[in-house]
């Protein structure tokens, strides 16, 4: 209970308390569950796998395997993530946790630098639909991702905007990543005041048709002195 209450607050806090539990009551599912899910939210990727794999075993649920996959992306592994993702396993989920692993694999694509496969991998019609699933949001999400590490900037901020207005929670991030888009976009815009250019022209040639006129009634003194001067 102690590290359901800490496990968005503070993660780190929340496996001390889920690994105390587990020195316990090593042979409960459900407790090693609680320690590989806060193992994981504290990027214990290691320990997530250690303990999510004998949850397994305990309980014979698959329910984790997204998250199993995604510490192996964050171990720096992503073929073994596409490997869970293809199993017979993976393919029998619910489809929430489809959905998850989808976006996992994607993710591990994207590691590998198959940016366009990982765009194909999330297209379907769970991204087109209408409903309001908890997992739409960060489908979109995903798929924004993907699309700009594909260089199509455009789409993604289309998809970017769909998941913004579909996370209600703000869990993607999708609105700030937008707001800092728009900020980055005003930066870079420079204003040029052709107003105020067109009149220091103006003052620039009214200042060189000044000299100009001081240059020619000089010449003209210096021809009429050598006019008064008396021939020799």
């Amino acid at each position: 209970m102690a590290a359901g209450r800490l496990l968005d607050t503070d993660p780190e806090a929340a496996y001390a308390h889920a690994a105390a539990a587990a020195r316990r009551a090593g042979r409960i599912g459900s407790v090693r569950e609680a320690a590989g899910l806060a193992a994981y939210a504290a990027g214990r990727f290691e320990d997530a796998l250690r303990e999510l794999r004998t949850a397994r075993r305990l309980t014979g649920s698959d329910v984790h395997l997204p998250v199993l996959a995604d510490c192996e992306r964050g171990l720096g592994r992503p073929e073994r993530a596409l490997d869970l993702a293809a199993t017979p396993e993976a393919a029998r989920l619910d489809l929430d946790s489809r959905i998850e692993m989808r976006i996992v694999a994607a993710g591990a694509r994207q590691d590998l630098g198959q940016a366009e496969a990982a765009v194909v991998s999330l297209q379907g019609p769970e991204l087109e639909g209408k409903g309001r699933e908890p997992w739409r949001a960060r489908l979109m999400s995903a798929y924004a991702d993907a699309l700009e590490a594909a260089g199509r900037h455009a789409e993604a901020q289309t998809w970017l905007q769909r998941a913004a207005a579909a996370d209600t929670t703000g869990e993607t991030g999708a609105a700030e990543r937008l707001a800092g888009d728009d900020q980055d976009a005003d930066e870079d815009v420079v204003v040029y005041d052709l107003l105020e250019d067109s009149e220091d022209s103006e003052d620039s040639e009214d200042s060189e048709d000044a000299e100009d006129a001081e240059d020619a009634e000089d010449a003209e003194d210096a021809e009429d002195a050598e006019d008064a001067e008396p021939r020799t």
